[in-house]
């Protein structure tokens, strides 16, 4: 984001948890999740095994008056699930477009805690994009899945590098065109 873009990262509710920004307290969780293999190859940036004081630097950044994305945690914890469930990221790539990414922790996979966070994210619209944009690796039907249910149109292959695999991986890109 441009500074001029920096703005109060909102709150957003959905059904089942609030999506909210992190917090220093989420260190622990977000290390525990995140440094699973299966989450940490599950996406483009995450390490594996993770470095310790890796969670606290992402969530420094996401604190950060500088940050380039919205971070937002899943947090249950009013209705009895887990305090961080998951992570969803909103950056902005160009005029009027953001990409979206996020993962779960394992033990809420299948759920539709993903579906429900990234419907949420697409109706609250906090950067008033035209477009969103997703990339998932193909070999996560999963995620793929989480897309199609919130609207997201097959744009095409591509491939991306993956830290936690040290490779290039196969991905399908999604396309979202906002009203």
């Amino acid at each position: 984001m441009r500074p001029e873009q920096i703005v109060i990262q909102p709150t957003i509710g959905a059904s089942r948890f609030l999506l909210r920004p992190m917090r220093r307290s989420d260190a622990g969780l977000i290390a525990l999740f995140a440094g699973d293999r299966r989450v940490a190859e599950g996406t483009k940036a995450i390490p594996h095994p993770l470095p310790p004081g890796l969670a606290e630097a992402m969530i420094a950044r996401a604190l950060s008056d500088t940050r380039t994305e919205d971070t937002w945690v899943m947090d249950g914890s009013a209705d009895g699930l887990g305090e961080v469930l998951g992570v969803v990221t909103l950056t902005p790539i160009g005029k009027d477009q953001s990409e979206i990414g996020y993962w779960v922790a394992p033990a809420f996979w299948n759920t539709g805690l993903a579906s429900e966070a990234v419907a949420s994210v697409v109706a609250a619209n906090p950067h008033q994009s035209r477009t969103l944009f997703a990339e998932v690796f193909q070999d996560n039907a999963g995620s793929a899945r989480v897309l199609t249910n919130c609207g997201f149109d097959y744009l095409g292959d591509a491939e991306s590098w993956s830290v936690a695999r040290n490779a290039m991986v196969p991905t399908w890109t999604y396309t979202r065109k906002m009203a």
